[in-house]
């Protein structure tokens, strides 16, 4: 792992914070330029080729407030190079750049599990993830859920005692729903709290994606109690099947909405769960082993560097044509241009920094 610097760990969180830069762009931009200090120096070019006016990168001092205000509750920002970062998402491609950590950070080395469910629960729900988590933290694992109320809040309870792990999707100092402030306080002391946002920042609907892929990629698995379909819940096993995790799901009365989402899992191949050792019996062979990710395109960093030659306005023109609010895979994307995959893969990068188009997991694209 390397150890970055003081000014190094600045860098990476300015880039991190700069406008446009998802997980995605931030690796692509340190595969071409090979440092973040050399990444925000070429950004502002790159946005202008993409054919945008402007990119809020922020300053040096606005990123030491930043790590001072973290640092003064008590917490501490990781990067995703840096020993004491998760196993399970330095294992994602991309990882998120850097996390923000509050309470216990020992807890993110231990082998962990998720739960989640429906924030309407019903009481037997509530009941049984409660159960679960005991059974579970009982046996060494760390319970991984996102402190939403309903199933969240009754994991992380009953898990505080063996240890629990709250991701949010605001920033880590950021108390929400405003009802799990005692949750929260208690999450300070005796669990780790997780963000990928930045400090102050409320949560807004398009940063829980990006918080579940988190939760199921710091866990071995995901159990989902009771999820109707559509929720968020079935967005967290969606991210663990991509990533190769299990997925575990509670079977519940076709009456109840709540039910069909799980009931749905299971058909479709997740692990029918009834008790804890349907849990231990499906992860026993894969706990304290390296994470195994699908296999996926890498970032090349000679594919990165720009050709010589090609005209930089037709690529860009060409890749507005094909994409579509729908994301595409890149390779199939390259093979629809008939241009050379270097050429392409730079211009998205232009593209995307301008806020044009989105860059997402799993090597995809489409229109902003």
């Amino acid at each position: 792992m390397t150890i970055l610097s003081p000014r190094q760990k600045l860098d990476w969180l300015r880039l991190a914070r700069t406008s446009n830069v998802g997980p995605v762009t931030f690796a692509a931009l340190l595969a071409r330029f090979g440092s973040a200090a050399a990444a925000l120096d070429a950004v502002p070019l790159l946005v202008r080729r993409g054919g945008g006016s402007g990119i809020l990168i922020p300053s040096v001092a606005e990123a030491e407030r930043e790590i001072a205000a973290l640092a003064a509750l008590g917490g501490t920002f990781i990067a995703s190079c840096e020993d004491g970062f998760p196993n399970g998402l330095a294992a994602l491609d991309p990882p998120p750049p850097v996390i923000a950590v509050l309470g216990k950070p020992t807890l993110l080395s231990a082998e962990m599990i998720a739960i989640v469910g429906a924030r309407n629960a019903s009481a037997l729900g509530r009941k049984f993830a409660a159960q679960l988590a005991t059974e579970l933290g009982k046996a060494d694992l760390v319970i991984v859920s996102g402190m939403a109320r309903g199933i969240d809040a009754a994991a992380h309870e009953a898990a505080l005692p063996t240890g629990t792990c709250a991701v949010l999707a605001g920033g880590v100092d950021v108390v929400y729903p405003n009802e799990n402030k005692a949750l929260y306080g208690r999450l300070r002391e005796d669990g780790v709290l997780v963000s990928e946002m930045p400090m102050g920042e409320s949560p807004q609907a398009r940063h829980f994606p990006r918080r579940n892929r988190i939760i199921s990629g710091l866990s071995r698995g995901v159990i989902v109690v009771e999820a109707a379909e559509g929720s968020g819940s079935l967005i967290t096993a969606n991210y663990a099947l991509e990533q190769g995790r299990e997925v575990f799901a509670v079977p519940g009365s076709p009456l109840d909405a709540r039910a069909r989402g799980t009931n749905r899992l299971i058909r479709e191949g997740a692990v029918l769960t009834e008790t804890a050792d349907d849990v231990f019996q499906t992860l026993k062979p894969i706990l304290h082993r390296a994470f195994s990710e699908p296999t996926s395109p890498s970032m090349d960093t000679q594919t990165l560097r720009p050709e010589s030659g090609v005209d930089r306005n037709l690529i860009r023109d060409t890749l507005l044509e094909l994409l579509a609010p729908t994301a595409i895979n890149i390779d199939e994307l390259i093979r629809q241009c008939e241009l050379p995959a270097n050429a392409v893969l730079t211009a998205l990068l232009e593209l995307e920094l301008a806020g044009r188009i989105r860059r997402h997991p799993g090597n995809r694209a489409s229109l902003s």
